[in-house]
């Protein structure tokens, strides 16, 4: 018997036995498969997969304990374009195996695998490779999912071509730390960072990570909040890749104690962007952290930000009075600062003189003062909020409220006539009141200043070109039900949620975009009164909900019923 069929057939002896130790089937299920594999000729594996009674990902658990061979995660592994460009894409497909690393040092190559065992694809590998293969055992649908994603990605086949050059310039000369500059500027090293960038426009990628770690240089993209793991550079071009973007950004590149910050503009086609970017030094090299501020596109409005209903109306009665504050609250990168943006175009008009204090300035608006915070010379928010108030303004932008100094000339600002909105970094919107309180406000001063306290999460938006209904579990529903309450809709039949597929459009992930929940609590007569005792959050957002404030999680768990994101998002953002 060959060895190919007597591996597999050992496998399939024991594979159920594993599965049946992990009561993953039953013993019942395991004399039912065994009838089945000897009535149709199939293997045990192939029974399995056709009944479906095991989930792919258990399965291959399985056949990576029964072989001793480690078990990979392809969704969350970078795939190194020098190991991509060594196996060609017909032979991936044709053996459902994909390489994802390779070790120049010892001329290893990590291929994950479908079928571990499948002695003639590693061979023809290795003799197509000539180097030493390290097998790793894989679900067969994330293989074949990878070999889509990562054949089809510009990012690694254009990378590959750039290291392939870069290996052959380094090769044909002998290079020392004082020429460094010079090979910053050749063609290779550019086309990686041009590349990167490239890529992290075409796919919305608001940060960028390039992370040296011991054997490797990981880069990672953050898309529609969550970071993916999508390249992975050899270490020989560490230096050189973080070295051009130091210069592009008018760094010191021969500094590496100590961390530095610059900003750099990015042009692709139509889209520009403002890039700015912060250096670490780490154990492994100096950590680049680069942030894509897009310049075209133009500011959302409050209903594409995803303000509906009471909400919306809410907001809106809040910032057509003349004076008084307006706090939006959230943890970083929640999309405070985009929030306010959007309340500022919906009053920017020739009629008032709009005056901002930010750190950093994010968006460029037309007819609106924006001023930069420098600490450094002394400009901080609250010596810029007192010269502010000299230059006649009718609506004051503070880009963060952090001590007792800015608080009582936001809460100064706002008495003498002037409409304020800021930022706090608190978890909801009760949670903002008491948290003044704590900073030195005078409770008097804040019954009669505040308009309205917005909360707010980003969540991410269903693809809408793989976007597909399906039957929840009774318990996920359940649950929507009890949190909704009374705004939960009559339906008479079943309820019907939606998800994606994972598609090209969505790089597989199943989302596209972004939209915001809210919850907005308005400072009402009754509300105003209840700061007066120094109130705690509970007891605020009692309060509000008995006047009819949406909670973040309903509003949440509304936008799931309505097919625009889904329950697991809700609970990542809004979860207490």
């Amino acid at each position: 018997m060959p060895a190919q069929d007597l591996s597999s057939v050992v496998q399939d002896r024991t594979i159920l036995d594993i599965l049946a130790l992990e009561h993953l089937i039953t013993s019942q299920q395991l004399e039912d498969i065994k009838v089945k594999s000897a009535s149709l000729g199939k293997s045990y594996e192939e029974v399995l997969t056709s009944l479906n009674i095991v989930p792919s990902e258990k399965l291959a658990e399985a056949k990576a304990k029964l072989l001793g061979i480690p078990l990979i995660s392809l969704p969350s592994t970078s795939f190194s374009p020098q190991a991509l460009s060594m196996v060609p894409r017909s032979v991936a497909e044709r053996f459902l195996l994909i390489p994802f690393l390779y070790d120049d040092k010892t001329k290893i190559l990590s291929v994950a695998m479908a079928n571990p065992v499948d002695l003639e694809a590693l061979e023809f590998v290795r003799q197509k490779t000539d180097l030493n293969i390290k097998t790793f055992a894989a679900p067969e649908s994330d293989v074949r999912k990878a070999i889509t994603q990562q054949y089809r990605q510009e990012i690694v086949g254009e990378v590959g071509e750039a290291l392939k050059q870069t290996e052959e310039f380094l090769k044909a000369r002998t290079i020392d730390s004082k020429q460094i500059a010079e090979i910053i500027k050749e063609a290779p090293i550019a086309k990686i960072v041009s590349t990167i960038l490239e890529y992290a426009v075409s796919t919305r990628a608001s940060d960028v990570h390039i992370e040296p770690q011991e054997d490797r240089v990981r880069v990672r993209f953050r898309i529609d909040g969550i970071l993916y793991d999508r390249l992975s550079l050899p270490k020989t071009v560490q230096e050189a890749v973080i070295s051009r973007i130091k210069i592009l950004s008018d760094m010191k590149i021969d500094e590496h104690r100590i961390p530095q910050d610059g900003r750099f503009n990015f042009k692709i086609e139509n889209n520009e962007v403002d890039l700015r970017i912060s250096v670490m030094p780490t154990s492994s090299g100096e950590k680049i952290v680069m942030r894509l501020l897009r310049k075209s596109g133009g500011i959302p409005s409050l209903a594409e930000l995803g303000l509906t209903g009471i909400s919306f109306k809410n907001l809106e009665t809040a910032i057509l009075r003349p004076h008084g504050i307006i706090l939006v609250c959230g943890p970083t990168g929640s999309g405070k600062t985009t929030t306010l943006y959007s309340v500022l175009e919906k009053l920017n008009t020739t009629r008032v003189n709009i005056m901002t204090l930010e750190d950093p300035i994010e968006y460029q608006m037309p007819g609106v003062a924006q001023v930069q915070i420098n600490p450094a010379v002394g400009l901080t928010f609250a010596t810029g909020l007192r010269s502010f108030l000299r230059q006649d303004p009718n609506i004051i932008l503070v880009g963060e409220i952090r001590d007792k100094e800015t608080t009582d000339l936001a809460l100064q600002a706002s008495l003498t006539g002037h409409l304020v909105f800021s930022t706090l970094h608190t978890s909801d919107a009760s949670g903002a009141l008491p948290r003044l309180i704590d900073l030195g406000a005078e409770t008097f001063l804040l019954s009669s200043t505040m308009n309205a306290v917005v909360g707010q999460r980003i969540v991410r938006r269903v693809c809408i070109y793989c976007k597909e209904t399906y039957l929840s579990l009774r318990q996920i529903i359940d649950e929507i039900r009890n949190v909704l309450g009374k705004l939960f809709p009559l339906a008479n039949g079943e309820i019907k949620l939606s998800r994606g597929k994972g598609c090209e459009k969505c790089t597989g992930s199943g989302y596209l975009g972004r939209v915001g929940i809210f919850e907005v609590l308005p400072v009402s007569s009754k509300i105003a009164n209840l700061i007066l005792e120094h109130p705690d959050s509970p007891t605020l957002e009692k309060e509000a909900i008995l006047e009819g404030m949406i909670t973040m999680k309903q509003d949440g768990y509304l936008k799931v019923l309505q097919g625009i994101t889904t329950p697991e998002e809700v609970i990542r953002v809004a979860q207490e």
